[in-house]
């Protein structure tokens, strides 16, 4: 059964194969920008194990799964376009979701984890990523328009609302 904890300075470099993985999967899948072989460079990822937000997902074979947890407001989150946020209520934010790409419910366990923390989760993704839109969709979120980021790059937006059954989408 897979469950989520906080990553430990230990798990730095089974976190770092995962991510060369998922790095060569969206290479080979077509998505060859999003992250390429530079993103999440090495001390990001020390930085968010240094700084709690890190969490792996594992069973009693290791390591299988990573994401980034951030509570508070995303800067790239305050313009969205050709959309809206399902609510502007608190919310966390998952980001640099990764495979080992063994492992199936990777994505779920996480969703699961985050829904459990806050009844507002939001998560982005880059057009050309479908697998992850697809398991983003399948696991209740919603895309609410487009976002940037940092480097300029816009991002599919998607939001999770507890009480969303009771809102009604547009687009849909």
């Amino acid at each position: 059964m897979l469950n989520v904890r906080k990553a430990a300075e230990n798990d730095f470099d089974r976190i770092m194969e995962i991510y060369r993985s998922a790095q060569d999967y969206m290479i080979r899948s077509g998505n060859p920008d999003q992250w390429g072989h530079f993103y999440p460079d090495p001390e990001l990822v020390k930085n968010d194990i240094r700084d709690g937000v890190c969490h792996v997902i594992c069973d009693e074979g290791g390591v299988h799964g990573v994401f980034a947890l951030f509570a508070g407001d995303e800067p790239t989150y305050q313009h969205i376009e050709g959309g809206a946020w399902l609510n502007e209520e608190p919310y966390v934010t998952i980001h640099r979701i990764a495979g080992d790409g063994k492992t199936r419910g990777i994505f779920r366990c996480a969703a699961d984890y985050c829904k459990g923390v806050s009844r507002n989760v939001r998560i982005d993704t880059h057009a050309n990523n479908a697998t992850m839109q697809r398991q983003i969709e399948k696991n209740g979120f919603r895309k609410c328009g487009i976002i940037y980021v940092e480097d300029g790059s816009p991002r599919l937006a998607y939001h999770y609302r507890a009480d969303q059954g009771e809102v009604s989408n547009e687009s849909e």
